[in-house]
């Protein structure tokens, strides 16, 4: 145990409270990753409280996973299933689209699972996924996409291999590193190493490019933010693609702008008004749209209305989420695989 060799975690800590924190089921299988300094004194000393059980049943990320992740999977799934040949323009986007919102939703349904169950324990658990989709530049990005392991490369190897107090030179290297071990920790294919490999450029030449002096234009945050999503998503393809050959070959017919018949077909069997709301949804939840509202709510009654409104949507989400593990079959887990 790193943090309690460390000269700084110099407190007496008990056999039987690192076996608790090694079993702490919420988040050992799901994430986030959670330090034992960040939750030592949680275990030695923590309260269950009608409130904090109550935020955790609503934190609960169970809707995300069942309602968005898994029909969104389901379409990426098929889409990326088929020949590259048989894959037009406008069925390879959706497929990317698809897949890039269904490892979204998947990791951070699990990532809330893990907090809202940790909230009812008694644990407060650090935040994993801050709307990273909303981003304006990779480097943002991954200040907001599975923090929790950003946090824990740039601690245990980011700084100790010198970070950026050895020079510009230095520090490019060190984001290499450690972007390309961020690539290996998802598996030992070629596809994740060169998907950790293709942000660690990015993220190097922004930080060649972007001077700290220079004043920010909010009127070129939305080309900065589709420049974002347009590498984030050729990212995830090369993600989701079981070999680099395959993934190239899809990338090619993202662009190929090319109509097939018999694509056209499978693009319209995913067109049922079930799955188009669905799609919207998600596309909506990528942004802090909620927060925003309530933080717009000055009144306290006002407050409180929402307050009940929302307790009643987790109720209707959780119905509808039991009736969809009843009637469907197809429940993936792909957090478990990285």
């Amino acid at each position: 145990m790193a943090d309690t060799y460390r000269s700084e975690e110099n407190g007496k800590t008990g056999f039987a409270d690192v076996l608790l924190y090694i079993s702490l089921f919420p988040q050992l299988i799901a994430g986030p990753i959670v330090k034992y300094n960040s939750v030592k004194e949680q275990i030695a000393a923590r309260r269950v409280t009608v409130d904090k059980l109550a935020a955790g049943i609503r934190r609960f990320g169970l809707s995300k996973k069942m309602l968005i992740a898994n029909p969104m999977g389901y379409a990426a799934d098929r889409i990326f299933g088929m020949d590259t040949g048989s894959i037009d323009t406008p069925l390879a986007w959706l497929g990317a689209v698809c897949y890039t919102l269904q490892i979204y939703f998947d990791f951070s349904g699990y990532s809330d699972m893990a907090v809202g169950l940790g909230k009812c324990m008694g644990f407060d658990f650090p935040e994993n996924f801050d709307y990273p989709y909303s981003a304006a530049g990779i480097r943002s990005f991954w200040r907001r996409w599975h923090m929790s392991l950003t946090g824990w490369f740039r601690e245990y190897l980011y700084i100790p291999l010198g970070g950026n107090r050895k020079g510009r030179g230095r520090q490019i290297l060190n984001t290499m590193i450690v972007f390309v071990c961020t690539g290996i920790w998802h598996g030992a294919n070629l596809t994740f190493i060169l998907w950790g490999f293709g942000h660690g450029v990015l993220m190097s030449a922004e930080t060649l490019l972007t001077r700290k002096d220079r004043p920010k234009k909010r009127a070129l945050k939305p080309l900065k933010w589709l420049y974002t999503m347009f590498f984030v998503i050729l990212g995830f393809v090369i993600f989701r693609s079981d070999t680099v050959g395959y993934a190239f070959a899809y990338i090619g017919r993202m662009f190929a702008f090319v109509r097939l018949e018999g694509a056209f077909r499978v693009l319209l069997s995913f067109c049922t008004p079930v799955f188009i709301l669905t799609l919207a949804a998600a596309a909506a939840a990528c942004f802090p749209i909620v927060p925003a509202i309530t933080n717009a709510v000055v009144e306290k009654r006002c407050r409180k209305w929402i307050s009940g409104i929302c307790y009643a949507l987790t109720f209707v989400l959780y119905l509808l989420c039991v009736m969809t593990l009843a009637a469907d079959s197809y429940n993936p887990f792909i957090y478990f695989r990285f």
